[in-house]
This record gives structure tokens, C-alpha cells and sequence, in this order.
């Protein structure tokens, strides 16, 4: 049985100097993120959001260095594993997730 969807945006996933565009969509229970393209090994990601111990805003990132952006977010698991996501409103995207 598919989930429905809570909220979904285009974002992109970054992850030191790589990025990828795609699609992240929010349900009850899981956190997705579905690349546009595939062949570039970033996703797709399908996170249980009872895995989820942290959410906080962070900078996106360009060269891996450079702030370019305060619209972005960073999911931390409770194994320590980080996922960073540049999307718009991110303030909401905090709330849904910390919930």
C-alpha cells in the first residue's frame, strides 16, 4: 500500500562537492528522495522517519566550501549518518520532521 504524501518540492541532495536534483516527498513514515538523474549515484533514498533523531538548518554549499545558501536542511539518523538538502522553505520542512 502506497503512502500518501504529506509535502512534497524539488531540492537538491548535497553531499561535500556532489549534488543532485530531484524530488523530496514526506509521508507518515518515510522520507524520500528521488533524483532526476539516476546514473549519478545520488538516490534514490528512502529514510523511516523513526530513524530521524535530529533535523537543523544548515548552509548549502558550493565546491563543497562556499556558503551559497541558508535554505537548506541536514537530517541526522541515529546512526549518525547526515543527509543535507538545499529546497525551499526549509523553516516548514524542520517542523514536519521534527514532529
Amino acid at each position: 500500500m502506497q503512502q500518501q504524501i504529506i509535502k512534497r518540492s524539488n531540492a537538491s541532495i548535497q553531499s561535500g562537492v556532489a549534488k543532485a536534483d530531484g524530488m523530496l516527498s514526506i509521508t507518515d513514515k518515510q522520507l524520500t528522495f528521488e533524483p532526476f538523474n539516476k546514473q549519478i549515484g545520488m538516490g534514490p533514498y528512502a529514510i523511516d522517519r523513526a530513524k530521524i533523531a535530529k533535523v537543523e538548518k544548515c548552509q548549502g554549499v558550493g565546491a563543497g566550501i562556499l556558503p551559497i545558501t541558508d535554505s537548506a536542511i541536514r537530517v541526522i539518523l541515529d546512526d549518525k549518518h547526515t543527509y543535507e538538502f538545499i529546497l525551499a522553505e526549509p523553516e516548514q520542512w524542520l517542523t514536519m520532521l521534527s514532529s
